[in-house]
């Protein structure tokens, strides 16, 4: 019998083996799939991503809660203060920060991960002048992007691309967060300190409507 014409399909599968050993030493053949193309992983192991990468995407939401809780306690003071307007604004930023909040969930469900939910914790601030909110909101920014650039840096060190591919988008969004809060700062400077200069900056802020994020999971 020619050795290409398998007997109960012995030497072909010897020989299928030692090629993929091959192709797997130089990295062009994983070895940890079905000969379908499907991972081959037991029925119990349903994680898909790095154990790393899990658990700070995970962290991260309970970070994104805990902004929405910071945003609506900046709210609230600027209510407090008659300030309709930058009371808006961030009930409406506080939105979007829950919005994260879910899409990094609904991220770890689809790749077969499980969400722990852990409490989330009281803000802690206090305000002396009308721009302490937006000066610690510029500031918190800053902090929450340092956590999303953490998760990419650990999502590139293991080649986890569909990780990388969803927070392409989060980078992004904060760029705008840190910029919308520090344009913030800057017509709090030219204005706030001008009764009318202040009011007309109260109703541009009061027109702000909240907008669904164009990511889509």
């Amino acid at each position: 019998m020619p050795a290409d014409v398998c007997e109960r399909g012995g030497i072909c599968r010897q020989r299928d083996r030692q090629q993929q050993d091959i192709l797997a030493g130089a990295g062009l053949y994983c070895k940890n799939v079905n000969g379908n193309g499907t991972p081959n992983r037991k029925k119990e192991d349903k994680a898909m991503l790095d154990k790393k990468v899990k658990e700070l995407i995970n962290t991260q939401i309970n970070k994104e809660f805990y902004s929405a809780y910071l945003y609506l306690d900046f709210a609230d003071y600027y209510y407090d203060k008659g300030l309709d307007g930058f009371g808006n604004w961030y009930d409406v930023q506080a939105q979007e920060e829950r919005d994260h909040a879910m899409l990094m969930r609904k991220y770890l469900q689809n790749n077969g991960e499980t969400v722990t939910l852990d409490a989330v914790a009281k803000p802690d601030k206090t305000y002396e002048k009308l721009d302490d909110p937006l000066k610690f909101g510029l500031e918190h920014e800053c902090y929450v992007t340092s956590l999303i650039n953490a998760i990419y840096q650990a999502a590139d060190a293991v080649h986890d691309y569909r990780t990388m591919q969803c927070f392409d988008w989060f980078v992004k969004e904060q760029g705008e967060e840190e910029k919308n809060a520090e344009d913030l700062i800057k017509k709090f400077e030219l204005f706030g300190s001008d009764p009318k200069g202040l009011y007309a900056l109260n109703q541009e802020l009061l027109a702000r409507v909240y907008t669904a994020p164009s990511l889509v999971l």
